[in-house]
């Protein structure tokens, strides 16, 4: 398996205002696999994401990525990893406002030895024509499309999405969807998509639905939809 998610723990607070957001949470993720963690605001799913980001520490239990166990990283570790395997998709652009949309991309390309061609990922998401432009001068969706693109562009092996359509209506939220699907097909990039939105679902090769800081349902696509027949988002 390529993501290990063994029995973790993680809580906030203490005395009175203690809570322990997730309760023993293991799950596994095969390589090229889009994965969808579902659940309501406070079900842990966006804790669970940043502790597999390295964002969050854990309290207990492992976390593996490719055999490398990231729990108990120190900082410098944690940042040499998240810089070597993951890109991570939010559901706030955090676009550089005084950057045009290449020069946001090429903050992230400059991270490593081997990215993507620029010009081939500006063309597979629409942003060509875009990518002299300022974040204030783009619509969401291609605020959007600008923060995957720097995601991607030094090839991740691990795609980390916050509730990427959360902030989307209906129609760019699909086109969104039908990107990532395209990069997963493309480039084989491993991806887990945090979301409340239950028809995302459908597109992907497995579900991970979280209530309570538990995983209460895990189970595999047998007939997947794709994005672009997606309904209800």
């Amino acid at each position: 398996m390529y993501l290990e998610v063994s029995d973790v723990k993680k809580s906030y607070g203490e005395g009175g205002s203690y809570i322990q957001v997730l309760k023993g949470v293991s799950l596994q993720v095969k390589q090229g696999d889009m994965c969808v963690i579902q659940g309501t605001s406070g079900s842990g799913k966006s804790t669970l994401l940043n502790c597999i980001g390295g964002l969050d520490t854990i309290e207990s239990g492992s976390i593996k990525v490719d055999g490398i166990e990231i729990a108990g990283m120190k900082a410098d570790e944690l940042s040499d990893y998240r810089r070597d395997y993951l890109g991570f998709i939010f559901q706030f652009y955090n676009l550089v406002p005084n950057l045009t949309v290449r020069e946001n991309i090429q903050v992230c390309e400059y991270l490593t030895d081997q990215p993507l061609n620029m010009d081939e990922l500006l063309e597979i998401l629409g942003l060509t024509e875009h990518q002299n432009k300022f974040p204030a001068q783009l619509s969401g969706g291609q605020q959007q499309r600008c923060a995957i693109a720097r995601a991607l562009i030094k090839n991740p092996k691990l795609l980390l999405c916050d509730e990427p359509t959360g902030a989307l209506d209906s129609k760019t939220s699909r086109d969104i969807l039908i990107l990532l699907e395209k990069i997963n097909a493309t480039y084989g990039t491993t991806m887990l998509i945090v979301t409340h939105n239950n028809s995302i679902k459908n597109m992907v090769d497995q579900v991970v639905i979280v209530k309570d800081g538990q995983i209460r349902k895990d189970y595999y696509n047998e007939t997947k939809v794709p994005a672009a027949e997606l309904e209800d988002l």
